[in-house]
């Protein structure tokens, strides 16, 4: 019996609209017919979130998102997937309280990467996702290194995200920029580790092995909920 899905989401609208693109394709792609999932999403205030995140209030950030979560079980969610890499950094704090199964990006990007054989991973996201350990933590559990690009890249990714991904702002020149930065780090493959970063590059733009955190999450997702 398939299980209802829960998605958190609202940061940003437009990668909770590939979340769930992606999970009826997924489905349809394998069964052809439309019994599909479950799904219930709860949007979060994107805005207020990021404020925590970059005011660094997080208990008021632990709280909001639990406050979220709880949202979804009422729902009658039977487990919760959050569509944003960011806030996976309080992931093992708020699983255990959450009341339901949680799938995990992280573990979804580390599973990927021990299968495709990488030893060294460039982590690319908004500069809370980079400036955080819990990507170079989870992956090491795997044997694999998380590198960063520099500060600067850091500014300039953080600043094509938020000022461009987020309200659906996808040009030639910024996928050129983007790919000029991933190029200049030695990696086995970079993942692409905030959700509206595989709006902008995909496999075919690069010969660099790409990790979409949005494709290999919305894998596990629905292999969870098919059982």
């Amino acid at each position: 019996m398939k299980k209802k899905i829960g998605i958190l989401g609202g940061f940003s609208y437009e990668s909770t609209i590939q979340y769930y693109d992606n999970l009826m394709r997924l489905y349809y792609e394998r069964f052809h017919d439309y019994y599909y999932p479950e799904v219930v999403i709860y949007s979060m205030d994107f805005q207020k979130f990021t404020d925590m995140e970059n005011e660094n209030r997080m208990d008021d950030y632990r709280a909001y998102i639990l406050e979220s979560i709880h949202a979804l079980k009422a729902a009658g969610v039977d487990f919760v997937a959050m569509s944003a890499n960011s806030p996976h950094s309080v992931y093992d704090d708020i699983a255990p309280q959450a009341g339901v199964p949680m799938v995990s990006i992280v573990e979804s990007v580390g599973e990927y990467a021990a299968k495709h054989n990488m030893k060294k991973v460039l982590l690319t996201g908004i500069k809370y996702t980079m400036n955080s350990a819990f990507y170079p933590k989870g992956l090491a559990k795997r044997g694999i290194e998380a590198a960063v690009p520099s500060d600067a890249d850091k500014d300039a990714i953080n600043r094509i995200i938020f000022d461009e991904l987020c309200i659906g702002n996808f040009q030639d020149s910024t996928r050129e920029r983007f790919k000029e930065i991933i190029s200049s780090y030695e990696a086995d493959g970079v993942i692409l580790g905030c959700t509206e970063l595989p709006l902008l590059l995909h496999q075919e733009d690069t010969d660099i092995p790409l990790i979409s955190s949005v494709d290999v999450h919305c894998e596990a997702i629905m292999e969870y909920a098919l059982g």
